[in-house]
């Protein structure tokens, strides 16, 4: 018998291998805005949180308002991309398929880009489960927990039998303030040296390397 009864995935370097593809498109757009930002200042300053936690962080690098057109920007580039760029996490799609416990997907993202996601990694609605996103179902996002419980919540999971699997510190710090367990998965492109040192600092229980350390760690 597991000892937990929901599996939480984020979406974004957890599901698809997309935190390159969207912090690269985030490092243009605020270039293009007269802030000159790399992708590995993007992946470490905006990585796993919502477009507007970032905003704050944006204007006072920027030392001005950010345009409203922004966001509009950093979309479409990114969507366009995810046509010919976007792919699964290695073993993700396979580890979804075979797990036998409730799921669901719990992101910063909003619900068009995860469901563009799924679909064009041909992953089923059903392997997934239901879709909570930072940018509708919260007021505050990641690292604060209220993501995380509100998905345990709505699937009638306490915290302490869920287990939510992670790739940004943000999303680490939130599901450890939720009081669950939190696998740091270290198995996305991006993964850069002493990346698993900062999920552990935030908080996770446990790193691992690929789909196949998840499955004995939730099995265990």
């Amino acid at each position: 018998m597991s000892r937990f009864d929901l599996v939480i995935f984020d979406f974004d370097g957890v599901v698809a291998d997309s935190e390159l593809l969207n912090n690269q498109a985030m490092a243009e757009v605020l270039t293009g805005l007269g802030l000159p930002t790399t992708l590995d200042d993007a992946l470490a300053n905006y990585m796993g949180r919502r477009w507007l936690d970032c905003v704050p962080d944006i204007e006072a690098r920027l030392g001005r308002r950010c345009p409203d057109t922004a966001l509009g920007d950093w979309t479409q580039l990114c969507h366009a991309r995810a046509a010919t760029e976007l792919t699964a996490v290695p073993g993700a799609a396979a580890f979804m398929a075979d797990l036998a416990l409730p799921r669901c997907i719990a992101s910063s993202s909003p619900p068009a880009w995860i469901e563009l996601g799924l679909k064009a990694m041909g992953i089923a609605p059903a392997h997934a489960g239901p879709i909570y996103s930072g940018a509708i179902h919260v007021t505050r996002g990641k690292p604060h927990p209220d993501l995380f419980l509100h998905a345990a919540a709505e699937l009638g999971v306490t915290p302490d039998r869920t287990v939510v699997i992670e790739d940004s510190p943000a999303g680490v710090q939130a599901g450890a303030a939720a009081g669950m367990t939190v696998i740091g998965l270290l198995a996305g492109g991006h993964i850069r040296d002493g990346h698993g040192a900062r999920l552990s600092a935030a908080g996770a229980h446990g790193l691992l390397p690929d789909y196949a350390a998840v499955a004995a760690f939730i099995s265990a």
